[in-house]
């Protein structure tokens, strides 16, 4: 800030000159306190110079609504909604939302550091502002093959940069509790640099939690009890309240937040998709749900504004006060939380859900054409089974985590042959980044799909394309499909594309608008269920693309093999106690 606009704050807060814009006649929401006070909002540059009684060059009647600080999302994968950054922006700066905290690890799984270098590029095409964490776990586990291998020597030029706040959700605990050497030099990078790092510890707990927790880890959003909640907040982590398109643990977790550790609760959607926040909203969404679970207006409000800004050490905004960033969404009521109008770094940015400012799109090409497979072809699913007692990843409906079942399943000729009545499909997933032909296969019980196949490049973390099916021909022409269309989602029935979103950038994000994304979305979830038979208690998206993810528990597939969370390692899809007759 020059010193010249220093002292017109300074002036204008005093009400000796007046302000560049005052928004009149609001009900100011005091984050500190957490008093309302009828006054006026005065704004010079980018900051607010005060709240009380103001006059200013340009003048605004907020009509007696709720002034509130910008809304902030502790954790989010912006890839995981489909759109490109700015794109995402437009879409959520109208519901209030001035910050996200956004992880890329998605596509730096795919891409490496390239695909930060894009993501930090098109966050400079928003008014919404996107600070980053740098992916810590690239791959996420050495199970299986990502796009790149980030380690502690790549991520020093990175940890430097002004918009990355620190080191992203560090999945691999069991390195941090084994004091792994690699994992410990990308702990290092961190604090040498004075930042922070994100957690990811599902289940963990005693003293292997303690361990975790005093290696520097700030923070989780996996917690899935109250139990889980309370030791974290007890060790000094802050607890994210995750609501997503995927995870729903607000409304459980919620519950447990009380005067005494609310302060160290923060409010994240980790995963959020278009249709989600045009029909449901964002943050405004998860206010709602904590008011109906009992939680009183403004200690909602402070976990989506000043609990996170602290939390981050952002400093300069989530609260509606002297000297602090002019972030302002404008609210109907306390209950609803419709938003009316926006304010991000003081220049008005939204009204009535719509987006104001123009903007333009970064150039893609650096992060297009990701998918390479070698030597594919339906011959590759072959499983060669020489035992009819198999394990299988069973779906939970609501969530991602899975259970660890066996089955008995028909087989002939050494392949599964599929059958409605057990719900279980196969399911595999295929190495698409360094052409190694890697190709793992397991069966799926819950998704529920009875015809065709649906094939999609988003399999976390790594991101190879995974697929499930009720035959082999049927997913191979699915995989086959995707490549052609450079990666997204795929759906076919009887050797036909009967839905697909074709997802250039990195095979992770659409180039197109976020309506167009939704309606897309919309026509996908439509035919898996009445076409091909998905279950429709599971997201088929969502649900599909969290089954390669290994730090999950409790068994998952990776391009390497089928994995046991819970023990950490690979097992085999036959069980050993039951042999088939021959």
């Amino acid at each position: 800030m020059k010193k010249e606009l220093l002292k017109d704050l300074i002036m204008s807060a005093r009400g000796m000159i007046k302000a560049d814009v005052v928004i009149k006649n609001c009900k100011v929401v005091n984050v500190f306190t957490k008093e309302i006070i009828d006054g006026d909002i005065a704004i010079v540059g980018e900051q607010i110079a005060g709240v009380g009684k103001y006059d200013g060059k340009v003048e605004i009647d907020a009509e007696g609504r709720y002034a509130v600080p910008g809304f902030i999302d502790s954790h989010i994968h912006i890839e995981s909604s489909y759109v490109s950054p700015e794109e995402l922006g437009r879409l959520l700066v109208p519901h209030g939302t001035s910050t996200i905290i956004a992880d890329p690890h998605e596509i730096v799984n795919v891409m490496g550091i390239k695909g930060l270098d894009y993501m930090m590029k098109a966050a400079k095409n928003t008014k919404m502002d996107i600070k980053f964490m740098l992916p810590s776990c690239v791959p996420a586990t050495p199970f299986e093959h990502a796009g790149a291998i980030v380690n502690a020597d790549k991520m020093e030029e990175p940890m430097t940069r002004e918009d990355v706040l620190g080191l992203g959700e560090f999945m691999n605990f069991p390195g941090i509790i084994n004091g792994d050497d690699e994992v410990l030099e990308k702990l290092m990078i961190a604090k040498q640099s004075g930042k922070l790092i994100d957690g990811h510890c599902p289940g963990l707990s005693g003293k292997d939690l303690t361990a975790y927790a005093c290696a520097g880890i700030h923070d989780d959003h996996e917690c899935s009890t109250l139990d889980e909640m309370k030791e974290r907040l007890s060790l000094g982590m802050y607890v994210m309240l995750r609501e997503g398109s995927a995870c729903h643990d607000l409304r459980k977790l919620v519950k447990g937040v009380t005067p005494e550790n609310s302060r160290r609760c923060v409010l994240c959607s980790d995963d959020i998709q278009p249709k989600h926040i045009l029909t449901k909203g964002h943050i405004e969404n998860d206010l709602r749900k904590c008011i109906e679970e009992g939680i009183d207006p403004i200690t909602a409000i402070q976990m989506a504004t000043l609990n996170a800004a602290e939390c981050f050490r952002l400093y300069d905004r989530g609260a509606v006060a002297p000297g602090y960033l002019a972030n302002i969404a404008l609210l109907d009521d306390l209950k609803e939380f419709h938003v009316n109008r926006v304010w991000m770094h003081g220049q008005l940015v939204a009204e009535e859900g719509k987006y104001l400012p123009t903007y333009e799109k970064q150039d893609i090409s650096e992060v297009k054409n990701s998918v390479h497979l070698k030597d594919f072809s339906a011959e590759k699913l072959k499983m060669h089974l020489t035992n009819n007692h198999v394990h299988v990843i069973a779906i939970q409906p609501g969530g991602v985590v899975t259970k660890k079942e066996t089955a008995i399943i028909p087989v002939e000729n050494g392949e599964y042959v599929f059958s409605a009545d057990l719900d279980i499909v196969k399911v595999a997933v295929v190495e698409r980044h360094h052409m190694t032909g890697n190709v793992a296969c397991g069966f799926l019980k819950g998704y529920g799909i009875k015809k065709g196949a649906i094939a999609l490049s988003i399999a976390h973390d790594s991101h190879n394309i995974i697929v499930a099916g009720v035959d082999d021909e049927e997913m191979a022409f699915a995989v086959e499909s995707l490549q052609k269309q450079n990666g997204g989602i795929v759906l076919v029935n009887n050797k036909e594309v009967i839905e697909c979103m074709p997802m250039p950038i990195a095979g992770l994000m659409s180039d197109q608008p976020g309506e167009w994304v939704k309606q897309k979305v919309i026509d996908i979830h439509k035919k898996a269920y009445e076409e091909l038979g998905v279950n429709k208690e599971v997201e088929p998206v969502m649900t599909l693309c969290f089954m390669s993810l290994p730090v999950i528990p409790e068994i998952k597939l990776t391009d390497m093999g089928l994995f046991d969370v819970q023990k950490f390692s690979f097992i085999p899809v036959e069980c050993e106690s039951h042999t088939m007759n021959k």
